[in-house]
C-alpha cells in the first residue's frame, strides 16, 4: 500500500510546515519539514542528557530559533523513551533523565501551538513508510541503531503503539541472559551487542588488553583510549580498519540475530535499519543479512523479509514528528486507507493514537 499522496496548502507550493524535534542521547535536533518530508532548515544543539528542565529548555530554544523564519502549524517531539499512549508523557529513557516526565504539557507552555509527543524510532518509521526506504510496503518494522537501539512499526499504514504506548522498544529484548548490563536496569539487552555504544565499547577493552590491531584506531584519537567511541570506530571502518571492519562484523552479526527474533514474532515484509551506525553500510548489513538468513526460523519455507537501509538518514526522526504532528492538528495525511487481508477499504480513517487491534485473522 502506498502512503497517502502529500497535503497542498498554502504557501509557495509547499503547503503547511511543522517543526520535527528530535532528542537523542547526544543531540537535539530540529527541523522545519513540508508535506513532502523536506527539511527546509535544521538547527542542532548538545543534549544536557542528566538535567530534564535543561533538555526542555533547549528543545525550547531549537523551536524559537525556527519559528523566527517560518510560519508553522505544529511542533513534533520525537522523543527517546517510553511514551505513553496519551502521547504526552515519556515514561522513563535509559539514555536521559526523563522519569515520568510530561513532556507535552511542560513545552505547551512555551509553544503556543499544538504539540505532539512521539516515541523517536516511531517517528523515524514512520518518516521511512511515509517518504524512504519503506515506501510501498504494507508490514514494516524499523530499527534505529545508535547510541541504543530504537524501533518502530507501520502496519496497513498506521504506526502501530501497542496498548501502552511502548511497542517498538526493541533493543531491551534480552538476547544473553546476564550478559552486558545496560543502562535499563536489565543485563544482556539487544543493544549491548548490536548498537553504536558496542562499538566503542569493544574498541576500548582491545586497546586496553593491548592489542596491536587497535593501534591505528588509538592513534587517530591521539592516544586517548576513552576517546575511542562508536563515531570513531564507524568513521575508521568506512575507510578499511581491519579492526574496524570486523567489530562491524561482530555488530551485524547480533544485529541480524535480533532481526531474525523480530521476524518470528511481526513477520514484516521488510527491515529498514536507520540510525547514525548505518553510515558504515553495507559493512553492517551485509553480515547482517547473512547472519538474519541462518537464524529466521523457518528459513527455506518462506519468504525471507528484506533488509534495507534508511533512505532518510539523521533527518528521519524529526521529519516524522512533523508530520505525525500536522496530521495531529488537521494539517495533513497521518495514514492510508484501512486495510483487511491485502485489500484497502475506501473511506476508512481512524483518528490518530486510536488505532484499533491489528486484524489477527
Amino acid at each position: 500500500m502506498r502512503p497517502p499522496a502529500p497535503a497542498v496548502g498554502p504557501g509557495p507550493g509547499r503547503g503547511p510546515l511543522a517543526i520535527g524535534v528530535d532528542i537523542g542521547g547526544t543531540k537535539v535536533a530540529a527541523g522545519v519539514v513540508d508535506p513532502r518530508g523536506r527539511v527546509l532548515e535544521q538547527v542542532r544543539r548538545a543534549t544536557p542528557s542528566r538535567d530534564a528542565a535543561a533538555v526542555r529548555d533547549t528543545i525550547l530554544d531549537t523551536v524559537r530559533v525556527l519559528r523566527e523564519r517560518h510560519d508553522v502549524v505544529a511542533v513534533g517531539i520525537g522523543a527517546a523513551g517510553f511514551v505513553d499512549a496519551a502521547r504526552s508523557t515519556v515514561r522513563f529513557s535509559p539514555h536521559l533523565a526523563w522519569r515520568d516526565e510530561p513532556l507535552r504539557d511542560g513545552l505547551s507552555c512555551g509553544i503556543d501551538l499544538p504539540v505532539t509527543v512521539e516515541n523517536d524510532a516511531d517517528a523515524a518509521a514512520w518518516a521511512e513508510w511515509r517518504f524512504g526506504a519503506g515506501r510501498g510496503e504494507d508490514h514494516l518494522v524499523c530499527v534505529t541503531l545508535g547510541t541504543g537501539i530504537g524501533g518502530g512499526i507501520v502496519f496497513d499504514g498506521r504506526v502501530r503503539r501497542g496498548a501502552a504506548g511502548m511497542a517498538g522498544e526493541f533493543g531491551h529484548m534480552i538476547v544473553v541472559p546476564d550478559g552486558h548490563r545496560c543502562e535499563c536496569g536489565n543485563r544482556g539487552c539487544w543493544e549491548q551487542y548490536a548498537s553504536g555504544n558496542v562499538l566503542g565499547r569493544e574498541a576500548r577493552e582491545l586497546a586496553r588488553a593491548g592489542s596491536p590491531m587497535t593501534v591505528p584506531l588509538v592513534e587517530r584519537v591521539g592516544g586517548d583510549v576513552e576517546a575511542l567511541v562508536g563515531q570513531v570506530v564507524t568513521a575508521a571502518a568506512t575507510e578499511g580498519d581491519p579492526c574496524a571492519v570486523e567489530l562491524f562484523e561482530e555488530v551485524g552479526r547480533w544485529l541480524g540475530i535480533g532481526l531474525a527474533n523480530l521476524a518470528a514474532a511481526l513477520d514484516p515484509g521488510a527491515f529498514v535499519i536507520g540510525g547514525g551506525v548505518c553510515e558504515a553500510g553495507e559493512l553492517l548489513l551485509a553480515p547482517a543479512r547473512e547472519s538474519f538468513r541462518r537464524s529466521l526460523t523457518g528459513r527455506g519455507f518462506r519468504p525471507v523479509p528484506r533488509i534495507v537501509r534508511a533512505a532518510l538518514g539523521p533527518s528521519a526522526g524529526l521529519v516524522g514528528a512533523a508530520d505525525l504532528a500536522r496530521a495531529e492538528a488537521g494539517a495533513g495525511p497521518a495514514r492510508g486507507p484501512a486495510r483487511r487481508n491485502g485489500t484497502a477499504t475506501p473511506g476508512s480513517t481512524v483518528p490518530a493514537g486510536r488505532e484499533p487491534p491489528l486484524d489477527l485473522s
